[in-house]
């Protein structure tokens, strides 16, 4: 049966996640058609050999190697070119993302909406852990762009969104970081797609290092910009 939903789980040294990552979206993936890639991000460790023991495990999960260069963006794209799903979702290896929000996405999904975005920031929503600038960081440019750019959303930010495939797959996407997901989503609205927010929590990673660094909010900034220029510009005519 070809999946409805694709997982794309990009991972580089997550041996100690994975698994419990894994594991956590079993219950939540009830009466979806899915698949499950889990993308090996030039790895160190042995996140690839852990993706293939849990391949026995979950048939419907499977390991990918990004051949490319190294990096969030680069290893999405690996995946998304090998998914088949009609729906697309990045889920973070480390088990940050709250994967009872998949349902909530799947039935906005159905109800035929293209661009589904975990929102931490409406009601329902939250976060808790992890660097308080970067908490701050993203909850400025959510709130700010929804309400200043008339955005759709009140996350913009976050990468747990899912996807329509066959418009995700069309877009010529530049960033090379974790950015990547605030242009995916932004190109969505430009286009006049169909875009909701779903509540979800977002928690602090528990094992390992956080890979945010505060030199990579300069894409954030620029595409926060280019939103805001192009709300000024419709707003104008």
């Amino acid at each position: 049966m070809k999946p409805y939903l694709s997982l794309v789980i990009p991972a580089r040294n997550e041996e100690e996640n994975l698994g419990e990552t894994v594991r956590q979206l079993k219950p939540y993936l009830k009466d979806i058609p899915v698949e499950i890639i889990v993308v090996d991000d030039h790895s160190s460790d042995a996140t690839a050999e852990t993706a293939r023991k849990l391949s026995l495990e979950f048939p419907a999960l499977r390991l990918v190697s990004n051949q490319n260069q190294p990096g969030f963006a680069s290893a999405l794209a690996a995946g998304w070119k090998e998914a088949r799903g009609e729906y697309v979702l990045p889920v973070m290896a480390d088990g940050c993302d709250d994967p009872a929000t998949i349902p909530l996405m799947v039935r906005k999904a159905r109800e035929g909406y293209d661009l589904i975005c975990g929102c931490r920031y409406c009601h329902g929503g939250g976060r808790f852990g992890g660097p308080k600038v970067q908490g701050f960081f993203s909850w400025w440019v959510g709130r700010s762009l929804h309400l200043l750019a008339g955005l759709p959303t009140a996350d913009i930010s976050n990468a747990y969104k899912m996807y329509r495939r066959q418009v995700l797959i069309g877009l010529k996407l530049r960033e090379k970081g974790f950015a990547v997901s605030m242009e995916a989503a932004l190109k969505f609205i430009f286009a006049g797609y169909r875009v909701a927010d779903v509540p979800t929590i977002w928690y602090g990673r528990k094992k390992g290092k956080s890979k945010f660094r505060l030199s990579r909010t300069w894409p954030y900034l620029k595409l926060y910009w280019k939103a805001l220029t192009r709300a000024g510009c419709r707003l104008l005519r």
